[in-house]
């Protein structure tokens, strides 16, 4: 499969993610309903890279890896707690829309940290996903 059909999936699961989520954090503590996310994240994480053999990379991680991927994850939990608050307080609708702003701060920064040019079709783009964004999260 290429990129654009794991991104689409991605993006279908992140569809369900929400609505999931939004049901399961409607009588539960949005702390809590992280970590029993994360449960269930880590897990299937887990049985994908043991069942394809993954995890025998595991020991020729470089430090330099190591510390980006321990970065990201604590970025990831962070963004998690996050979105559960936001969702036990918001609609789904509104408060997916604000979240999907992270693309535009994935193309502002990748340009100086990743050496990705910045496209008049990037700015473009992310200019189309901040207003509708706007027009989704605040016009009602």
């Amino acid at each position: 499969m290429t990129w654009l059909l794991w991104s689409l999936l991605s993006a279908v699961f992140a569809a369900a993610t929400a609505i999931l989520a939004k049901l399961g954090v409607a009588h539960v503590d949005s702390n809590l309903a992280t970590a029993v996310r994360t449960t269930v994240v880590l897990v299937l994480a887990w049985a994908v890279a043991l069942g394809f053999g993954s995890h025998r990379q595991l020991g020729e991680l470089d430090r330099r890896s190591l510390i980006f991927l321990i970065a990201s994850g604590f970025a990831t939990g962070l963004s998690w707690l996050c979105y559960f608050r936001a969702l036990a307080t918001g609609p789904a609708s509104r408060v997916a829309p604000i979240d999907k702003l992270s693309v535009i701060f994935v193309i502002l920064l990748a340009w100086p940290l990743l050496g990705e040019p910045l496209t008049r079709g990037k700015i473009l783009g992310g200019s189309l996903i901040a207003i509708g964004a706007a027009v989704l999260a605040l016009v009602k």
